[in-house]
């Protein structure tokens, strides 16, 4: 049963047990510079604070440095699914390099207010997917988070930085592979859950902007269900308008119409082309195998850590790196 009364364990305690005094606990533990500490000492103290399980206190950590180690992400209410993980496990390993600790936050601001959430933390830096309000950017510097950057923002703001992830280039990729192949006449596949507007509506705006400079019909809009009936309507619009390339939201979007394509006994990409996006296990396995833009994690999470580092130290961000973030996997379906 557990002991409600059980006390944190705290410097004091593992001090006591290294026999040191409490300075050189913090000394070594915070691996302050210029302290001339043996290496038995230290070894003693590190022993200490890890039979004792002591974490220092994450407060004291801020009073003593003048900073919080944390960077807050709050994510929208939206499906977490294993291209948002990658992003957050990359991310988390990024930050982790350089002393920050991510803590993630999904869900939206009806579950609980912005202001509950980074109270709560009061981290160095917030991230979010949405535009802040005036007010709320006023609330969180006065309360000492010198950083709160928008990854999807829609216009700049005093005291935010602009990541501005090229979902656009997503689009932009997806109908110009089309084009590349023969393809003059374009349909997109949009996502029936509203709550993936966010990534939707810059994708499209993409293919359209493509399909635009490329002089190609469309894009014809289908929002297109994770069902082969439903997708099969969509996929018999598109024919009537003569459509013969399709660029959907994501892989899962992509896999509805080509189930779609087969419901209606046609054959993909001869009858309708298809290009998805995130390169998710399941589409390596389609039938046809999927054609797909893929985000490198690993590059963004790099470029999200030296933005975030370079906007706490006051420096100037880095570029957005897009010929690296997107890439082009080309398989069967188009």
């Amino acid at each position: 049963m557990t002991d409600h009364n059980t006390r944190r364990v705290t410097s004091a305690d593992v001090a006591r047990l290294a026999g040191v005094s409490r300075a050189t606990v913090s000394y070594v533990l915070n691996e302050t510079p210029g302290q001339t500490i043996s290496i038995s000492t230290r070894g003693r103290v590190l022993d200490a604070a890890a039979r004792l399980g002591y974490a220092p206190s994450a407060a004291a950590r801020t009073l003593r440095t003048g900073r919080s180690d944390v960077v807050l992400c709050l994510l929208p209410d939206w499906p977490i699914g294993p291209e948002v993980g990658l992003m957050l496990a990359s991310l988390s390993t990024a930050l982790a390099r350089h002393g920050l600790t991510l803590v993630v936050h999904p869900g939206n601001q009806e579950d609980r207010p912005i202001t509950e959430i980074w109270k709560a933390i009061t981290p160095a830096v917030v991230i979010a997917y949405a535009d802040f309000s005036e007010g709320e950017v006023a609330a969180m510097h006065a309360a000492g988070v010198e950083l709160v950057v928008a990854l999807l923002g829609r216009g700049a703001q005093r005291g935010r930085h602009e990541l501005g992830l090229p979902q656009q280039l997503v689009g932009c990729r997806q109908a110009a592979h089309l084009a590349a192949t023969g393809h003059t006449s374009i349909g997109y596949a949009y996502p029936d859950d509203d709550r993936l507007r966010i990534f939707a509506e810059p994708r499209l705006a993409g293919v359209r902007d493509e399909c635009q400079e490329r002089n190609l019909a469309g894009p014809a809009i289908e929002t297109v269900p994770l069902d082969a009936i439903q997708a099969a309507d969509s996929v018999r619009r598109w024919h009537a308008q003569g459509v013969t390339g399709v660029c959907a939201y994501n892989d899962e979007v992509a896999l509805a119409v080509l189930a779609g394509v087969r419901e209606l006994g046609l054959r993909a990409p001869g009858d309708l082309a298809v290009i998805g996006v995130d390169d998710i296990p399941s589409a390596r396995l389609a039938a046809p195998p999927l054609t797909t833009v893929t985000t490198d994690q690993a590059a963004q999470a790099a470029y999200l850590s030296a933005t975030v580092l370079a906007a706490i130290s006051g420096h100037p961000g880095p570029a957005v790196p897009s010929a690296e973030l997107i890439q082009l996997v080309r398989r069967e379906s188009a």
